[in-house]
């Protein structure tokens, strides 16, 4: 099938949320504050609100009324005490855009400033150990004696690897339209991940029943868990719209975007490993250093892949969380899985060397037959599979068995190889299937971000019904429809998915209608591990005058349970991907350490991958069959392709030139490092 949305979406037809019509719109633009710690004195919006066609300035001068309960990201001027720098401390509404923007550089703003601490380290005095990780796991998980089992070990491996801060960047900046009817509710236009969850966190931020509360997210673009949560431009425009009595717009810039929309949480991760004289790990410890604001905890799981990934008879993983004066960090595409198992794929590669062993067979022969943090029996794992069904595919046999052999001119060739695995969860969901002139229509607030979820429900409801899927028709994308959760966590398809098939098997059973509500049959599911798997491949060739990478060649193999659409499917493993040589070799945030806030705030420094450092990525998929699952029989696979793909690069790199980087991103000046 083609995109459902296709059409609209490359004429230009597709209405995102800062495109929606409203006659008498108004544009609000927020101030930012420019320190990171203290207490704001003083609020003057007077140069502002003699500005040409201001409205109204917001401010903690006179707080706008909202809830006690609001989420602290989300309780805009309710205090005068400033968390970080570039938080959103005041804003200004007018008849144009322009004339916002320009207001809000007038207004005025006095601060106490206090002594800030912005840097992660491994020896911060206010690390501590939270109660859970995200979105639920233990902190620390332990079984085995460690210490015994690296002592008994033939071969060890002792690293540490750090990741910096990252940004999603979607494509589609944050922005919301706001409008209060005469009844007094509340309409948003919202870029946002889930219409349902978003809708609730905007009416408990002001106080409101969710029944008077309607979100609207038909087409998002991108979003990359930034949108997976409510962001301050939604709670802003409906602030503003209720000041001025009319609708407002607003829509976040890309420099904004870097302070209040999230990121991914820089990590300091140190990793020991042991392993016999065969190369089975005798024991696993993965420790994680990470930050969260003083606003929120947000505990990333970085060290639980380390729980699923390899047998081993003593492993210890823990999460260690510091709180600093920076901006809250938040989901970003397969938060926990893919820093962690850069850090755990790139310590196995090590320890291989270290043994004399091959990378593919070391990760072969400590396949695990229960997950290993739990003993739980997998529903399915077929890790083995893709490891050599990748191996074959990639030439892996040709390779050089040791570093910095092989060389083509001025440029160094070198292969590496890492795992990948992401838990494959569903979520309770409701959804309504119906007769309709003939066809079918099938309502779930689902999310389509980019991902192509009205093609794979479509999918899902016509093979259900026996129909040609021409026949059906999804509406998703807003929270008057049937309750669904966020599109996130790779458990979209899977929880969406299932609850469409149910309220279509109820529909084919009494024939007019259908509804269906998952939530008693996810409680019903069998306790088993539940997780995608893939092995991802790299060929890099590193320039020795320059110090120049350029990534010749990746490929994943991936074992998902059935790919409901391999159209999409292939878009959603290659977009992952690529997502992951960015991460490897270019994206990063620097803090600055004297002032607070971000140094690099916008894509001209933030650098993403582009079609030319893309020369050669391929992506497939074993048949993999599941039925402990769903009743698709599917995993997510939105997230899975990232994961791994970093630490492939990376190890590429080190058998490109013999030379092991273990702080992302790879960049030139490292790998010339050695030389200087």
């Amino acid at each position: 099938m083609n995109r459902i949305e296709g059409r609209v979406k490359v004429t230009g037809l597709a209405t995102y949320a800062a495109e929606y019509p409203a006659e008498g719109v108004a544009y609000a633009c927020a101030v930012q504050s420019r320190i990171a710690k203290g207490r704001i004195k003083r609020v003057d919006g007077g140069p502002a609100l003699e500005s040409p066609g201001v409205l109204a300035v917001l401010s903690c001068e006179d707080p706008p009324r909202m809830s006690e309960d609001a989420d602290p990201e989300l309780a805009l001027f309710q205090h005068r005490e400033v968390a970080y720098r570039g938080q959103i401390v005041a804003a200004v509404v007018a008849d144009t855009y322009e004339n916002a923007r320009a207001a809000a550089a007038a207004v005025r703003v006095d601060y106490d400033p206090d002594d800030h601490d912005v840097t992660l380290s491994a020896d911060h005095p206010g690390l501590y150990k939270p109660d859970v990780v995200n979105p639920g796991f233990p902190t620390d998980t332990g079984k085995g004696d460690v210490e015994a089992g690296l002592a008994a070990a033939a071969t060890t491996v002792e690293v540490t690897y750090e990741t910096p801060v990252l940004h999603n960047n979607p494509m589609e900046p944050h922005a919301a339209l706001a409008y209060w009817d005469a009844e007094g509710r509340l309409l948003v236009y919202d870029t946002a991940q889930g219409t349902s969850t978003s809708r609730d966190m905007i009416a408990t931020a002001l106080g409101l029943p969710p029944d008077r509360v309607r979100v609207v997210s038909r087409h998002v673009g991108g979003g990359f868990g930034s949108k997976g949560t409510t962001r301050p431009q939604a709670v802003l425009a409906a602030l503003a719209a209720r000041v001025v009595g009319r609708p407002v717009k607003i829509a976040l810039t890309r420099q904004q975007m870097f302070d209040v929309t999230g990121y991914r949480t820089p990590t300091i991760q140190r990793l020991r490993l042991g392993a016999d004289a065969q190369g089975r790990l005798t024991a696993l410890e993965h420790v994680a250093y990470e930050q969260s604001s003083t606003l929120i905890e947000f505990a990333e799981q970085t060290t639980v892949p380390g729980r699923v990934m390899y047998a081993t008879p003593a492993l210890r993983t823990a999460h260690r969380l510091v709180r600093l004066d920076v901006a809250t960090p938040s989901w970003m595409r397969a938060p926990g899985e893919c820093p962690g198992m850069y850090a755990l794929e790139s310590a196995m590669d090590e320890l291989a060397y270290a043994a004399g062993l091959d990378p593919v067979e070391l990760r072969i022969v400590n396949d695990a037959e229960t997950e290993p943090g739990t003993g739980l029996p997998f529903s399915s794992r077929d890790l083995v599979g893709c490891l050599r069904e990748g191996a074959r595919r990639f030439g892996w046999e040709r390779r050089d068995p040791a570093p910095g052999i092989r060389r083509e001119g001025e440029w160094l060739v070198g292969t590496g190889v890492a795992a990948s695995t992401y838990p494959a969860r569903r979520s309770p969901c409701q959804a309504v299937a119906t007769v309709r002139d003939g066809d079918f229509l099938v309502q779930v607030a689902a999310a389509d971000i980019g991902t192509g979820a009205r093609t794979a429900l479509t999918r899902i409801a016509a093979d259900t019904l026996e129909v040609s899927p021409e026949r059906v028709h999804v509406e998703l994308g807003d929270s008057d429809l049937p309750r669904a959760p966020v599109a996130g966590g790779s458990m979209g398809t899977a929880s969406w998915g299932s609850a469409v098939v149910r309220a279509c098997e109820e529909l084919k059973r009494d024939g007019k209608e259908g509804r269906a509500d998952t939530t008693e049959e996810i409680k019903g599911d069998a306790e088993l591990a539940r997780h995608a798997f893939g092995a991802q491949f790299a060929e890099v060739r590193v320039s020795s005058v320059t110090g120049e990478i350029r990534v010749a060649r990746l490929l994943g193999v991936f074992a998902a349970g059935r790919i409901v659409d391999p159209t999409l499917a292939r878009s959603q493993f290659i977009g992952g991907m690529t997502m992951g040589l960015g991460m490897a070799l270019m994206e990063e945030t620097l803090t600055d350490a004297e002032f607070g806030g971000f140094l690099h705030r916008d894509l001209a420094q933030y650098h993403v991958p582009v079609c030319a450092d893309v020369r050669d990525v391929e992506a497939v998929w074993l048949d993999e069959r599941d039925g402990e699952l769903n009743p698709m029989g599917s995993k997510g696979i939105g997230e899975i392709g990232i994961v791994g793909t970093a630490a492939a690069i990376g190890n590429a790199v080190f058998h490109a030139t013999g030379h092991r980087v273990r702080e992302l991103p790879i960049t030139p000046a490292k790998v010339l490092m050695p030389r200087f």
